[in-house]
């Protein structure tokens, strides 16, 4: 009876905690990206099943939840300035540079959907500028979401070159690819080919969102 009940105690999976759960998730993204990340993969280095993982979190679209949960909290916010548009330029470097910090969080946004609740402040700053420099509701909102594209974009155009400097032997395409043969069809690329690297190698991020958000300001002189 001693040996089955041994036994029994042998074979119960161990116990686990919330917390245990998205810490594992969390470093799983960081050190591998989503596609590392399964609900059997954290199961295991938790040290139980992916039944037993399923009573703690629903899916695997609610684990990218709790490990995104916090994460906007982590970092200091910025003294913003009074002035509307600038205040909206402060925010938008702000929440670049934030996400230049953390390239597997960019990674969970894109699977659309999915955001910590505590970096909405910085869609409320933004819209309420917005708003308070004379946009409507709707352009308001549809100033955020190119804020947000250009912001994204870029910071996923950053890690492609990250990803590509590591293969130093890879081939390059552009703008390596442009020859004099392209001169008839396509003359200012052709022209700047050779060029190309030295001109965007100071690309101001700063500089760049802040013509993006005058021109979406010029909406309200225009309405």
């Amino acid at each position: 009876m001693a040996a089955e009940t041994e036994k029994k105690k042998r074979g119960r999976p161990s116990r686990i905690d919330l917390d245990t759960i998205v810490a594992i998730a969390r470093r799983i993204l960081q050190e591998e990206g989503v596609a590392a990340l399964s609900m059997r993969r954290v199961a295991k280095e938790v040290g139980t099943t992916p039944m037993a993982l399923y009573h703690h979190v629903r899916d695997k679209d609610e684990l990218l939840m709790l490990t995104l949960s916090g994460t906007a909290d982590s970092v200091p916010r910025p003294e913003l300035p009074d002035d509307p548009r600038d205040r909206m330029l402060a925010v938008s470097v702000h929440m670049h540079g934030t996400l230049a910090r953390m390239p597997w969080v960019v990674e969970v946004l894109s699977l659309g959907d999915l955001t910590d609740k505590g970096a909405l402040w910085m869609v409320e700053e933004i819209v309420g500028s917005a708003m308070t420099l004379g946009l409507t509701p709707g352009q308001a909102v549809a100033a955020y979401r190119t804020i947000w594209h250009c912001v994204y974009g870029d910071l996923v155009f950053r890690q492609a070159m990250a990803r590509r400097a590591e293969e130093p032997d890879r081939r390059r395409h552009f703008p390596e690819m442009i020859t004099d043969a392209d001169a008839d069809e396509l003359p200012h690329m052709t022209a700047l080919a050779d060029s190309w690297l030295e001109l965007t190698a100071d690309y101001d991020v700063s500089k760049q969102l802040g013509a993006v958000i005058d021109g979406l300001l010029g909406q309200a002189e225009r309405t």
